[in-house]
């Protein structure tokens, strides 16, 4: 079973894995079968400690915490994957996550990790609860001797989350869960 991560607008490298015979999945909200998997798709239901969101993104935005502003918990209730983004260009640097910790104090928490306590559990919990059905598609396909494996359109390509340069990609996070390395 193998899994490649490929950028979406990568065409001529995505050309060349099709003529090798790799099937190719999207699964950015761009995507004409897969938009699901994408981290702003409205899935609802979505839970870090005691915040609940509609999206992963929503969730992951919604609780970044500028150095001149807080938390945004209307993003928890987007669902047309729109305007979900909060940038440092409009509210400064981002000095990281707010995370409600168990015994129920709120801390700021940096962007690694952030990404383990809030995005990769909160995307894992999409891929667990949501989309097993998608899931057992793909497991179908790795198992076709027609292909060669699966290439995953995303538009980040980063597999590692320690890497703060670049955004993870959740592509990353579907290839674990079907090699079940995760």
């Amino acid at each position: 079973m193998t899994i490649k991560i490929c950028n979406r607008k990568a065409t001529a490298q995505i050309k060349k894995f099709q003529e090798d015979g790799w099937y190719i999945i999207d699964v950015t909200s761009k995507s004409q079968t897969y938009p699901q998997f994408s981290p702003f798709y409205p899935h609802g239901g979505i839970t870090i400690n005691d915040y609940v969101s509609e999206s992963v993104e929503g969730l992951w935005q919604g609780l970044k915490v500028f150095e001149s502003t807080g938390i945004d918990t209307s993003k928890f209730k987007i669902t047309n994957m729109k305007n979900l983004k909060r940038t440092c260009e409009k509210y400064g640097k981002v000095i990281g996550h707010q995370y409600n910790s168990y015994n129920g104090n709120a801390e700021i928490v940096d962007y690694i990790t952030a990404r383990y306590i809030i995005y990769i559990p909160a995307y894992n919990q999409v891929l667990y609860t949501k989309l097993q059905n998608e899931l057992n598609e793909f497991r179908t396909i790795l198992q076709d001797p027609m292909y060669k494996g699966i290439v995953l359109l995303d538009y980040d390509t980063n597999e590692d989350p320690n890497d703060a340069t670049k955004p993870l990609s959740h592509a990353s996070l579907i290839k674990k869960h079907l090699e079940q390395t995760y």
